[in-house]
């Protein structure tokens, strides 16, 4: 089985390079494996794309030898376990609020005796049954080894019970959703969190506590070294919406040489 490269990262303490992506653009994924990232974020809460086009981007990061860490529409179980199937390297769980939701999802993308996921083993991660439909076949042990589940804490209620999360087996990092964390504590203050900084240092010791990796959605190099320096290891910078800017400056040059 693909050895993940994010866990790699984790279990040596080292930070992990993720560039995030949201549409369907195959050159992006060689690109990004060339430019030495571990994985893509690839994002499925907010974009929608078909199933044929999911499978065709996890076979081309398993092609170009980089993790898909792939935030689901939803935590469905068959759903999740057929994700792993078709090739991804682990979930990012939106809106992992709880001790019940994290339980869940690890019911369903880990095997016994960690959860309960269901075994087929024709998928790509089988190598379509050839390393499963064997004699002592350690599928099922190397799966659950190389796979990981990253819980978001995007609300107050999850920042206070971000312990319980992140005491829960096949649980292997938290990541604090910014935007709407931030926005939720605005609309309706919490006395025991001062503010979004607080609550992602909350985070960041729970972490600790429990022998979990953490990080955060940033938007500047300033916050990527602070929380880099608090000891964060999951850390996106890019993406695809970066042509905004390259189309900006096209169109700048674009104007100089050709309307000036």
């Amino acid at each position: 089985m693909r050895k993940s490269k994010v866990l790699a990262k984790i279990r040596s303490g080292k930070p992990v390079k993720i560039c995030s992506m949201g549409h369907y653009l195959p050159f992006y994924v060689r690109y990004a494996a060339h430019f030495g990232f571990d994985a893509i974020w690839l994002d499925l809460e907010h974009r929608a794309m078909g199933a044929r086009e999911v499978q065709s981007l996890l076979q081309l990061c398993r092609m170009f030898d980089i993790d898909c860490m792939l935030r689901p529409v939803s935590t469905e179980r068959n759903r999740l376990y057929r994700y792993l199937e078709d090739g991804a390297a682990g979930f990012l769980i939106p809106f992992a609020s709880d001790k019940a939701i994290a339980q869940k999802v690890v019911e369903s993308a880990k095997f016994p005796p960690l959860g309960n996921r269901g075994l087929d083993g024709a998928g790509i991660d089988g190598d379509f049954g050839l390393q499963v439909w064997i004699e002592n076949s350690h599928y099922t042990t190397d799966a659950n080894n190389e796979t990981f589940i990253i819980a978001q804490i995007e609300t107050p209620d999850a920042v206070t019970k971000v312990d319980e999360v992140a005491s829960v087996p096949g649980i292997d990092g938290l990541f604090v959703g910014t935007a709407d964390l931030g926005l939720r504590l605005a609309a309706a203050p919490r006395p025991e969190i001062k503010d979004l900084e607080s609550a992602i240092e909350q985070v960041a010791a729970a972490a600790k506590r429990h022998g979990k990796a953490w990080g955060a959605a940033t938007g500047s190099i300033e916050s990527l070294r602070r929380y880099r320096q608090m000891g964060a290891q999951i850390l996106p910078w890019g993406g695809d919406f970066g042509l905004i800017k390259v189309l900006q400056n096209s169109s700048s040059d674009l104007d100089k040489a050709i309307l000036d």
